[in-house]
Order: structure tokens, then sequence, then C-alpha cells
């Protein structure tokens, strides 16, 4: 309540000095950001390797190569980031494209300006001492399933597993759980029976012998085994509102993934967890790197989306999601493939 009553006091202050600029900074703090060309970027959980792209672009300065001011923040699901670009509190996020399809669904238009990678890039986890009772997604009947966050792109696909196995929403339980230690605490505790992971957690689980893997989506073949296709997943996008206005510095951002892109598939798993934190190594930088090394498949290489990409992921999404069956979506409008045609 007291800094309810200092906002006001201020806004006040600021309306009775007649400073209209003062107030509306007051009011939208981000308006001196974006009016510097400070461009904030939400990732949905910064450290996992499905979002290496934007550090690693940090960390080799390719931002600034581009005279760009990015900041980098982090949420742990994606559907975090995600409200948070809704709010107008960030002008890009890094997370999986499936929010674009699903934000239209409900009247909002996002588009995926550059595609980080091709596959989902994770795995579906059971915990090691209920394997042989769940042997696949059919099994899930009166089992909780972990997911990041409600409406995230880990609940998506877990939705979508589980209906193409015959189960309904109201057959399994789902729990958000965040990711990386809460994830695993959560697994330990015999609170989630399966759960939704990604690197590096997902070594980390395996090597202790806490999960096994029930459906593995982090290479183009077990994605095609089990969505029917590719699942285009971790992107960059942005607001249709603020593209419009701002497409020099969507292609400077675009140029600076596609570059980093670039640099992942011609650099070795050494090399790129060098540019990392120390902090995201889990403290095992071994185990790091050979889960990276095993990952490189799932990074785009050119940042482009894949063709009939888009499609795939809007009948995975349609085929659960009673806000997306039967309605139309202008696939068009939730990505562009506009600013990583112009680099060469």
């Amino acid at each position: 309540m007291r800094q309810g009553t200092h906002v006001f006091g201020s806004l006040i202050s600021c309306a009775a000095a007649g400073t209209l600029s003062a107030l509306l900074a007051l009011a939208s703090p981000l308006a001196a950001a974006a009016e510097s060309g400070k461009i904030t970027i939400m990732v949905g959980g910064i450290n996992k390797l499905i979002y290496l792209p934007p550090k690693l672009a940090e960390s080799l300065g390719y931002f600034k190569d581009e005279g760009l001011e990015v900041e980098l923040q982090s949420q742990p699901a994606g559907v975090d980031a995600e409200n948070e670009l809704l709010a107008g509190a960030v002008q890009a996020v890094v997370g999986y494209y499936d929010h674009s399809i699903d934000l239209q669904s409900k009247g909002k238009e996002v588009l995926s300006i550059t595609q980080l990678l091709v596959v989902p890039g994770g795995m579906e986890l059971v915990r090691s001492d209920l394997a042989r009772d769940i042997r696949s997604m059919a099994d899930l009947k009166g089992r909780t399933v972990g997911v990041t966050g409600l409406g995230s792109s880990s609940s998506f696909l877990a939705q979508y597993l589980a209906s193409r196995n015959g189960l309904k929403v109201s057959d399994y339980s789902m729990l958000p759980v965040g990711a990386g230690n809460t994830l695993i605490a959560a697994i330990k505790q015999k609170r989630v029976d399966v759960v939704w992971t990604t690197e590096p957690t997902t070594s980390l689980l395996l090597s202790s012998g806490e999960a096994k893997v029930l459906v593995d989506m982090s290479s183009a073949d077990g994605t095609r085994a089990a969505l029917g296709g590719l699942y285009p997943a971790s992107s960059v996008y942005v607001q249709g509102k603020w593209l419009q206005s701002h497409k020099p510095e969507a292609q400077k951002l675009a140029r600076a993934f596609v570059r980093t892109l670039k640099y992942i598939h011609t650099h070795s798993a050494e090399d790129i967890a060098a540019k990392m934190p120390a902090d995201y190594y889990g403290g095992n930088k071994v185990l790091y790197v050979q889960a990276l090394k095993a990952s490189l498949p799932m990074y785009s290489t050119d940042g482009k989306m894949p063709p009939d990409g888009a499609e795939q992921v809007l009948k995975v999404m349609a085929g659960f999601n009673p806000n997306i069956k039967g309605k139309k979506i202008d696939l068009s409008k939730t990505y562009t493939n506009e600013f990583v045609d112009q680099i060469k």
C-alpha cells in the first residue's frame, strides 16, 4: 500500500508540474527503454540448451556488432515470458513458436522472426520407480504430469501426446514444476510421475538414475515418431504491432541470431560451452558439454521456418486444443521469413 501511495503521489506531482513526459514515463517505465532503442528479450529459461542462442549471441558480441543494446531476462517457463511480452514489459521473447498460434486463437498477433530449433529438443521422462508401469503416454490415466507451467509449450506437447494415445485431459493432471532444480525436486519428492524437460536437466536426471526416457523429441527421428513430423520449437517472437514500426531492429536481431546459429554449426561443443557462464553447467561441465554435443543437430542452420513446419505445429495444437480445433488460423501472421531471407 505504501509503495502504491508513493507512485500515486509521484504521478500527481508530475501532473501538477505539467510535465506530461515525466508522467508517461512513470506510468509506463518501458517507454524510456523503447525511446532509447534498448531491446529487452525475455527467455523462457535462459540456461536451457533449447534457449542457448540468446546468451551465446550476447557472449559473442553479435548484438553489439549490430548496434543493438540488448538486455536478456529470464522466466522459468515460456508462458511467463509470453505474458511479459503481451504486457509490453519486453520487446521480444525467445520461446516456442507454438505460442504464436495459441495467441492468435485468442485474438493476439505475435510473429516469430527467427526460428532457432527445428525440433522440441526435450523428452518426456518417467520416474524410474514407475518405469515398469508407465511404458507410454497411454499409461498416464490417474497420473500426474509435470510441466514448466500451465499453458506452456511443455503442457501443449503433453496434452497432444496423451490425446494421441487415446486419453482425455480429465484422465490425468498437470502440475507446474518449473525447470532445473525445482523440476528435479518434484521428481525426487514423487510429486510428479512423468515430466517434460530439456538439456542439461535431462542428462542430470538420466545419469543419476532418477528417471528414464518415455518419449524422445530431442532428435528429428524421435520427433517424427512422436508427433508425425518435425515441430519447429524455440524461436524469436515479437508482437505484430511492434514489428510494424521496428523493422530495422527486427532485421538486426535476425542477423545476430542467424550469425549465432552459424557459429553453433561451425564450432565444437567445447568451444560453445566456453562462451557460456559457468553456472549454466549445473556443477558438471563434462556432462554439459556431452549434452550440448548431442543437442547440436536440433538447432536451425538458417533461422528459417522449415517447409510445412508451421502446418505441423498447427496440426498438433488443433489435436487437443478446443480453442484452435476447427478455427481459422492464419499461419502467415504467426511467423515471417522476411528478415532471415535477407541474410546472406
